[in-house]
């Protein structure tokens, strides 16, 4: 078992170490890791309401808020009217969005590119097949129920 936990501690450790070497690559075309996860998060449900994208990106409201008026401000994102609703606003990229997104992907992909190297592609797809089952392991909803109760 004693193995198993340091399982616990590579992933933990892979994973501030992406988010490190990201935020530094990012940081050199003006944007945060969080600015690129709403983005990202956004051009997969765009309309969504800053609720429904707080609930995705896992942050509180007012968190995104912010964040919403600072990528507002840049030019990248814009609210407009829920035409069902006209309490409501919805999110949308811009068109100045987009080319932004293209290159912090090239950058994403070059991170992975590197932090990848020297390991062959059945190895890669053997690591991406085993992470994705220990992610579905841990969604399960009886774990979820267990940690509830």
């Amino acid at each position: 078992m004693r193995g198993m936990d340091n399982v616990g501690f590579l992933i933990s450790d892979v994973s501030r170490l992406l988010r490190r070497r990201f935020d530094e690559r990012a940081r050199l075309i003006g944007v945060t890791r969080a600015q690129w996860r709403a983005l990202t998060t956004l051009s997969r449900n765009e309309g969504i309401n800053q609720g429904g994208l707080a609930d995705l990106l896992e942050v509180e409201a007012i968190t995104l808020c912010r964040m919403i008026d600072r990528l507002e401000d840049a030019g990248h994102v814009e609210r407009r009217r829920n035409p069902a609703d006209r309490r409501a606003w919805q999110i949308f990229l811009t068109d100045k969005s987009r080319p932004l997104l293209d290159k912090l992907g090239v950058i994403a992909g070059g991170l992975f590119d590197d932090a990848l190297a020297g390991i062959d592609e059945d190895r890669r797809r053997e690591l991406s097949a085993t992470l994705d089952a220990i992610r579905h392991n841990l969604s399960a909803p009886d774990i979820q129920d267990q940690a509830n109760g």
